[in-house]
Order: C-alpha cells, then sequence, then structure tokens
C-alpha cells in the first residue's frame, strides 16, 4: 500500500467519522495498531483538526510513509470499524422457518432409505429405556429395570405398527418440548447432564428421527406416561400437518407407544411379519437393549466388540462370524480394535480367504454407531485396499449426516482410518514373528491384502515391507529382501542391477521357465492383478533391482553378462538371413532383431519387452492406454544366427527358404500360445505332411 492510500484511508475516516461509539470502537483498534504512531495521539485527545492534518500530509507526501510497513495488513480493519460505525441505524432479526413447509422435506428428502424410519424410532426407544437405566444408576429411579424392553407389532387390518418401550416415558411438558420442537435432541441434553455421573452413550443426536415415522404415516399417535410419580399419561397426535392434538392419555404404565398409522401403500410394504423381521435384523440386530417382536428376541445386547478381548475365546469370534456371514469360509484370523483415545473405536476385522478374485459389493465391513447399524459403504473409513475385510466396526466419534445413513469428511475419520490401517499392519507382523511357517501358510490368501496396501498407502507399505513374500516357481516363499540377498549372488547383470525373473503362467512359459533353471536363475510367480504395479513399487524402493519377465526375450539378454558370443554366420549370410525373415514376417506386427546367441536357444523367439508388457496390464485392469496404444501390440522376434537352423535355412533357396522360415516363425508363436486361427491350421498340416514324410 502506498504512503498516499495510507493517508487517503486515515483522511476519509477522519473527517467522515462521527465521535461517538463507532470512534471509541475505531481509538481501540488505533491503540493495539498504532499506539506509537503521531495518529494515536490525534486520536486519544479527539484532536479531528490534527488528526486530519496528519491524513493530509500523508496524502501529500512522496517521501517516508505514515504508517509502517509491519502495519500495512492491519489497515483494512480501520475500514472495517468505519463500516461498524455506519450500521448504528441497523437492527438485527431473525430467520423465519415455516414449519409447513419442513415436513415435505423431511418425507421426501431427509432419508435416503424409507425404511430407515424403523430405526430411528426403535432407537429412540432404545434411548427412552438407558435414560431409566442411567437414572437407576445415578440413584434417581428406584424400581426394577430389569424386564426393560423394547416390543415391536402390528395390526394388518388397522394397518397400524407399534413401537413400544417401558423406558423413562414423557410428561406433557416433555412432550411439548421433544416432540413438537424440530431439531432438537433430548437424548443429547439427557447425556450432557449426566454425562459426569454415567457417561452412557445415547443414540440420539440430531433431535429428527422421530419425524421419519411422516415417511410412511398418514398420522402419528403417541401414548406416553413418565416415570415420576404422579405424573399423568399423555396421549398426542398429528397427521403430518403443523397442527397436533395433545392431552390426557390411557397408558397406565411407565414407557412410550408411538402407534404409526400407515397409508395404503406402505401398509401393504411393511405390515407383514418376514418384511419387518428383515428390517429389525438389518439396523437393530446389535442395538444395546433387548427387542421383541412376534414372541422372538430379535437382538444381540452384547456383541463381542462391546467386550475386551481378554473377556473372549476364539471360539466366540468364530461364532460372531458365522453370525453375520452364515455358511461362509472360516476366516484366515481377526483383529480385535477398542481404542478410547484420541477417538472411540470399537469392532472386530475378519482377514476372507481372498484370491485373485477381487469382488467387494457383497459382505463387507459393516459402520455402526453407538451399535446401531449406519451402512456397509465404509470406503471413507476403511482404506480402500481393506475393504475386502469383513466384520463390524463402531464409532460414535465418525461424523453423520443428519439422516445417519452416510459419512461426512472429517479429520477424526482420517485418523481412524490410519488407525485401522496401522492395526492390521500391526496384527500381519504380529503372526509373522510368532509363526513363520503358518504364515507362509497363510500367504496365499493374504498376497493380495499385503500387496493392494503396499502400492496405495506409503505407511502401511514402510510397516509391511519386511513380511511381504515372493513366491517362486517351485513354490518356496522369501521375504522381498531375502530374494534379493539370495538373487544377488547369481542375477546380478553386468551393470549391476539385480534382475528379478518372474512368470505371469507357469504353464505357458514352461520352456522360459526351464530356461532360466538350466542357467542357474530362480523364478517367482507374479501372476495377480497387481503385480504389475507392485513390481513398480519394489523397483523405486530397492536400489538397482528390476523385474522382467521371464519371456521378455532370450535368457542372456534379460540378465546380460560381461560375456560376447561370437557369430558363427558372417556379416553377408548375417544379412542374407535377416532380409529373408522380413520378407516372410509381418513387419506391421514384429520386429526383426538378428542376435549371436549360444547355439543351444530357440532358432526364432518372440517376446514383448517389459515397458510394453506392464502398460498392456495396466489397460486389462481398466486404465486404458496412457497415451493411445502407441503400437503396443508389436512384438519383437529374435533370431538366432547361432543355431543349426540358422545355416540350414541359408541353404536353402526361394519358396522352400520362406516355408522354412514360416513354419520355425509359427512354432515360435506356438510357443507363446499366440498360433490362432488360419495360422494354426497352415501349421498342423505342414506338421502332418513332415510326419507322412
Amino acid at each position: 500500500m502506498t504512503p498516499f492510500l495510507i493517508g487517503t484511508e486515515f483522511f476519509d475516516l477522519g473527517f467522515r467519522l462521527r465521535w461517538g461509539e463507532g470512534f471509541l470502537k475505531l481509538r481501540s483498534v488505533l491503540h493495539l495498531v498504532y499506539k506509537n504512531h503521531p495518529f494515536w495521539e490525534c486520536i486519544r485527545k479527539k484532536s479531528l483538526g490534527n488528526f486530519a492534518k496528519i491524513c493530509q500530509k500523508g496524502i501529500d507526501s512522496q517521501r517516508k510513509p505514515i504508517a509502517q510497513e509491519k502495519h500495512y495488513d492491519k489497515i483494512s480493519v480501520l475500514t472495517i470499524w468505519y463500516m461498524d460505525c455506519q450500521s448504528q441505524h441497523m437492527r438485527t432479526g431473525q430467520i423465519s422457518v415455516q414449519s409447513e413447509n419442513i415436513f415435505p422435506i423431511i418425507k421426501k428428502f431427509l432419508y435416503t432409505d424409507q425404511e430407515i424410519f424403523l430405526r430411528e424410532l426403535v432407537s429412540n426407544a432404545v434411548d427412552a429405556t438407558k435414560k431409566l437405566s442411567t437414572l437407576s444408576r445415578v440413584g434417581e429411579f428406584e424400581d426394577s429395570i430389569e424386564k426393560c424392553k423394547v416390543e415391536i407389532s402390528f395390526d394388518e387390518k388397522a394397518k397400524t405398527l407399534t413401537i413400544s418401550d417401558s423406558g423413562i416415558g414423557m410428561t406433557e411438558e416433555e412432550v411439548e418440548k421433544y416432540i413438537t420442537q424440530l431439531a432438537f435432541s433430548g437424548a443429547r441434553e439427557f447425556a450432557e447432564q449426566w454425562k459426569d455421573k454415567d457417561p452412557d452413550q445415547m443414540i440420539g443426536h440430531f433431535g429428527l428421527g422421530f419425524y421419519s415415522a411422516f415417511m410412511v404415516s398418514k398420522m402419528v399417535t403417541i401414548e406416553t406416561k413418565s416415570y415420576q410419580k404422579g405424573s399423568d399419561a399423555v396421549h398426542w397426535d398429528c397427521d403430518g400437518a403443523t397442527s397436533y392434538n395433545i392431552g390426557k392419555g390411557k397408558r397406565k404404565k411407565r414407557g412410550t407407544d408411538v402407534i404409526l398409522h400407515l397409508t395404503d401403500e406402505d401398509a401393504e410394504t411393511y405390515l407383514s411379519k418376514w418384511k419387518l423381521r428383515e428390517l429389525l435384523r438389518k439396523y437393530c440386530r446389535f442395538l444395546p437393549v433387548p427387542i421383541t417382536f412376534d414372541g422372538e428376541d430379535i437382538n444381540n445386547t452384547q456383541p463381542i466388540w462391546t467386550k475386551k478381548p481378554a473377556e473372549l475365546e476364539s471360539e466366540d469370534y468364530k461364532k460372531f462370524f458365522e453370525e453375520l456371514y452364515p455358511a461362509q469360509e472360516a476366516p484366515l484370523f481377526n483383529i480385535h480394535i477398542n481404542t478410547d483415545y484420541p477417538f472411540n473405536l470399537t469392532g472386530v476385522l475378519y482377514f476372507p480367504k481372498v484370491n485373485e478374485a477381487i469382488d467387494n459389493r457383497q459382505n463387507r465391513v459393516q459402520l455402526y454407531c453407538n451399535q446401531v447399524f449406519v451402512t456397509e459403504d465404509v470406503k471413507d473409513v476403511l482404506p480402500e485396499y481393506l475393504v475386502l475385510l469383513k466384520g463390524v466396526i463402531d464409532s460414535p466419534d465418525i461424523p453423520l449426516n443428519v439422516s445417519r445413513s452416510s459419512l461426512q469428511s472429517d479429520a477424526n475419520v482420517k485418523k481412524i482410518t490410519q488407525h485401522i490401517s496401522k492395526k492390521v499392519s500391526d496384527k500381519l507382523n504380529e503372526l509373522f514373528k510368532a509363526d513363520r511357517t503358518d504364515f507362509d501358510g497363510k500367504w496365499e490368501y493374504l498376497d493380495l491384502f499385503v500387496k493392494y496396501g503396499m502400492v496405495a498407502d506409503e505407511k502401511f507399505a514402510e510397516r509391511t515391507k519386511d513380511i511381504c513374500l515372493l513366491k517362486t516357481t517351485d513354490g518356496k516363499l522369501n521375504t522381498i529382501q531375502e530374494w534379493i540377498d539370495h538373487a544377488k549372488i547369481n542375477q546380478t547383470d553386468k551393470n549391476g542391477e539385480t534382475v528379478v525373473l518372474y512368470s505371469t503362467d507357469v504353464n505357458v512359459q514352461h520352456m522360459n521357465i526351464k530356461a532360466a533353471k538350466d542357467k542357474g536363475y530362480e523364478v517367482v510367480v507374479l501372476n495377480g492383478p497387481l503385480d504389475t504395479h507392485f513390481a513398480g513399487w519394489v523397483e523405486g524402493k530397492f536400489e538397482k533391482v528390476k523385474f522382467r519377465c521371464v519371456d521378455g526375450g532370450p535368457m542372456d539378454q534379460l540378465i546380460e553378462k560381461e560375456v560376447t558370443i561370437e557369430s558363427v554366420l558372417s556379416e553377408d549370410q548375417r544379412k542374407t538371413l535377416e532380409d529373408s525373415v522380413k520378407a516372410v514376417v509381418n513387419e506391421l506386427a514384429f520386429d526383426v532383431k538378428i542376435e549371436s546367441l549360444p547355439p543351444q536357444d530357440d532358432f526364432i523367439s518372440v517376446h514383448r519387452n517389459e515397458w510394453e508388457r506392464r502398460m498392456e496390464d495396466m489397460a486389462k485392469m481398466g486404465n486404458g492406454f496412457p497415451y493411445g496404444n502407441m503400437g503396443l501390440n508389436k512384438q519383437t522376434m529374435v533370431v538366432n544366427t547361432n543355431h543349426a537352423l540358422a545355416s540350414k535355412v541359408l541353404g536353402k533357396e526361394g519358396e522352400g527358404r520362406n516355408e522354412l522360415l514360416q513354419y520355425c516363425m509359427d512354432l515360435a508363436m506356438l510357443q507363446r500360445g499366440q498360433l490362432q486361427g488360419e495360422s494354426l491350421e497352415r501349421f498342423v498340416k505342414k506338421a502332418q505332411g513332415f510326419i507322412m514324410d
């Protein structure tokens, strides 16, 4: 800001500001910002004339700024205070919300799934019962609470659904307070009142759950009686409009009945034993208060995640898995999460037996909040590489939207995600150290989990890189570092790089694997959907380590040594052989290379270089080619001049030479499993001809 602009702002303020309340505000700000400045003396003495002169001096001066540079960022504060002074004649008000416009919003837009109404109303009944338990524990209620429960019943003819509890009940004043006030949470108020004496968690939070009843009801009736001695029963009803009726009720015992008079369409949908039992099992199966329906207990009030690990045996975890996922194969192991700082998080996660097939759509981890089912869509809580797990996580600290049907972004969610990831990596390390043989036996199913996590999460990778295993074609398992240390002995090339040879298909690449073994090399198996990414990760983290597919070229070129092999052919013969091959081969499909290789190597072999192979693998994963096709379908055809067939080909002329070359090329394509259609038919007929001869 230039001296002129600073001076202008002060000059403008000095002449237009009234010496009143606004001036006093400005003076307090200037004292903090400019207490050692000439301006402050003018302001302190209310000397408007001197104030204006100094401001004018700032306008006229092009030499020394009136305000120091360190104050420039605070000059705008003066403008704000000036605007505040001009607002003395303004008044405040409150935005008006018309309730007749709120009900349609609640009915149609607040909840993503209409069926959630049952979860909300049962949760309210559970809260009413838990409140009574709290009062009993703190000595405010003396009667027995042993038989407290929530009952669900329906009358198909009357088209009513009733949720009854024997909890705290309500007085008429409380009905007016908690029911007729939108977004006033009685559960939150109660929890706040008794948090020091009994910090039990309430389910309710937003004060809107009750109104979900109007999504399916043409009228809702409440019959309630408070636990307080001498209180009267209360009746309340509302048809979804802004008016309601309230008066004396008919309930004789403590508690509340919420009676839904369902619409014809919703009565047809929900008033059946099968449908109600399905919804209760889905949303209420682990609520902390007994729930009965049709004479049957619906829920498990003490699921194992609410208990301490020391209280449980391995059989308890097994039974709980069977309860969650009937008729599914037993998991490999489980992780019990029990954290209360810096956030509350409990749960049990199971590692299922997962192989190459990635299907995370069904039977995923279930998210609960205070034992109320929220969702199976936990992608914002679990890292993507752990969505294949099964089990339950429960946390009151995970921020939910108003309808409690989805998560909202929050710093706590990120912390919880990181905590779960660390618990998983810690468990894997624990198993690895406890029994290496047993861990090796489980690796077939852990492979995908661990590699997915390593390529997706740097912190997870750092914690698991020492227990990630590589399997050889002979079935041996070694950690990455163990394998590299072993391979350095024999599989280091002339550039000092350790080459990890790998196979994507041990049957198709059988001859290539044998060629590697003949040289004393070992080959690891990388046939998973993420192994291309995993190989790249290892190359980036371990110095001078390269992965190369075992059929990516002649073995002497995959691991080049300080050895030069001379060709038995002259330069003219090499040129003739090259021209002859190019005359037969489709040059749009192949690059032809004439090489001097060991005589026992194939005469003609077909390969795809490592980079092109990885691009193709990424495309198969659904990413497409990053820069278009770029000729990635083109392969390399290597011709070995030192093979006996090279001399035999050169010994033929014309069509005889072409036929022999075509047959050798077909053999190379057959070896790669790429000989198909007319080419395969031609090859078979030619082979039969050789047999007949």
